[in-house]
């Protein structure tokens, strides 16, 4: 065998060395999630950190609070023991599947709405929150539904929602104005620079509850029920997540954390 055939059988072996994947963090490897997982021991959800009642930051503590705070807990307690396990990394509407796909978390519990649009890029577990969309006016606007959103109506949404799309399906004529996120979006309406603001009903009543100048008006225009959101094809990530909402609704503890921020008894 000449010099020159062995030289350029080693190139093509350390090449295939170099193109193994390392295992350890689901980040940049194809390894399962669920794995990545218990290895590390700690899950690590993508929440919002500016919805009132869902997902919002104590300024005294600096602590997350909310429903989908308490329920990714719950999930950590069930699928590794214990409700510490459970790590929060900040994500907008905008920036949520990218950072699921990058690997920076885990799974998205963030007032996400299941839709056929996303599943091409998500997978989705069982519903666990059904919410549906609504708009927000100043008490004593004239806007009492989407049918009085025409011609030179301003209607304030947040990037990357449903809620816009909806709204421009709903109100052609309206002019929709987007914001990075839910605290920018209420900011503005605050300030006049829209008639309404839209978004799911769920997170709407945090606002109105913030601040008593303003209320919901009018009936529910769509259906947002909301899931957790993983990787595509971690089957048995989901499975262990559909298990624990089950056993949640099952013994309680969805019943207690749902009364405890929403007010009112959940839905049978």
């Amino acid at each position: 065998m000449s010099f020159g055939l062995i030289s350029l059988l080693a190139v093509f072996m350390l090449a295939a060395c170099g193109g193994k994947e390392t295992s350890g963090d689901s980040k940049g490897t194809g390894k399962d999630t669920l794995a990545s997982i218990k290895d590390r021991d700690k899950i690590i959800f993508g929440v919002k950190t500016d919805t009132r009642l869902f997902g919002l930051k104590n300024p005294s503590s600096g602590d997350i609070e909310g429903f989908d705070i308490d329920i990714s807990k719950q999930l950590a307690k069930d699928i590794l023991g214990d409700e510490k396990k459970a790590e929060f990394k900040e994500v907008t509407s905008k920036t949520r599947i990218p950072m699921l796909q990058n690997g920076d978390i885990d799974a998205i519990t963030a007032t996400m709405t299941i839709t056929d649009e996303r599943k091409k890029e998500v997978d989705f577990s069982d519903v666990y929150f059904e919410a549906g969309q609504s708009l927000l006016v100043k008490k004593g606007s004239s806007i009492k539904s989407t049918e009085d959103l025409g011609k030179g109506s301003k209607v304030l949404a947040v990037k990357g929602s449903t809620s816009s799309q909806n709204i421009r399906e709903k109100a052609p004529d309206a002019s929709v104005l987007e914001f990075e996120n839910y605290a920018e979006a209420f900011t503005a309406l605050k300030a006049g620079q829209g008639d309404a603001l839209t978004t799911d009903n769920a997170i709407l009543y945090g606002m109105a509850d913030e601040n008593k100048q303003y209320q919901l008006t009018g009936e529910t225009f769509t259906d947002e029920p909301y899931g957790i959101a993983v990787k595509k094809g971690q089957s048995g990530l989901i499975k262990e997540i559909n298990a624990s909402l089950k056993k949640m609704k099952a013994d309680g503890r969805y019943e207690k954390i749902y009364k405890k921020w929403i007010k009112e008894e959940p839905a049978k």
